[in-house]
């Protein structure tokens, strides 16, 4: 079950593409975007993260400060995000332990070994404000994600 609205996952503290530890805490300041996908080198996963990419600068314009996250090592994200051009969006690795990200945000699939493709937003204080759980296969609308952050915000 996805984490409940009002929870603080605010704790995580997560390597990002560049092996430079991310705490979302360091963000209180903003919204944050939590964009949870199942595996890097997957077409939907990379189609995800570059709309998260190509719209980065609309979710700054709303405070929020989007993420993506999968359990793929640092060195493959590493290597991934230069492939995907990503300048912008830092791509967290939830890799060790193992989808403690996800287990803490309720979409870790253990029978699979990802998380489930999902979009968390947290308030500035840390608290989960709004969720979409998708199919895997599934690409996020980016437009959809917007339009519902703007209506939490």
């Amino acid at each position: 079950m996805v984490i409940k609205i009002g929870k603080n996952p605010n704790a995580v503290v997560l390597p990002d593409q560049y092996n430079t530890d991310v705490y979302l805490s360091d963000y209180d300041e903003s919204y944050k975007l939590l964009s949870f996908h199942p595996l890097a080198w997957t077409s939907t996963c990379a189609g995800q993260m570059q709309s998260l990419e190509e719209h980065f600068d609309a979710f700054q314009k709303l405070n929020i400060i989007p993420f993506g996250i999968s359990v793929d090592p640092v060195p493959g994200k590493k290597a991934w995000a230069e492939k995907l051009g990503l300048k912008k969006l830092k791509i967290l690795s939830d890799f060790y332990p193992l989808g403690f990200a996800a287990r803490m945000m309720g979409v870790y699939l253990p029978s699979k070994g990802f998380s489930r493709r999902a979009n968390i937003l947290l308030s500035p204080e840390g608290e989960v404000v709004w969720t979409k759980v998708y199919d895997p296969d599934e690409l996020p609308d980016i437009n959809e994600v917007l339009k519902a952050c703007r209506e939490v915000i």
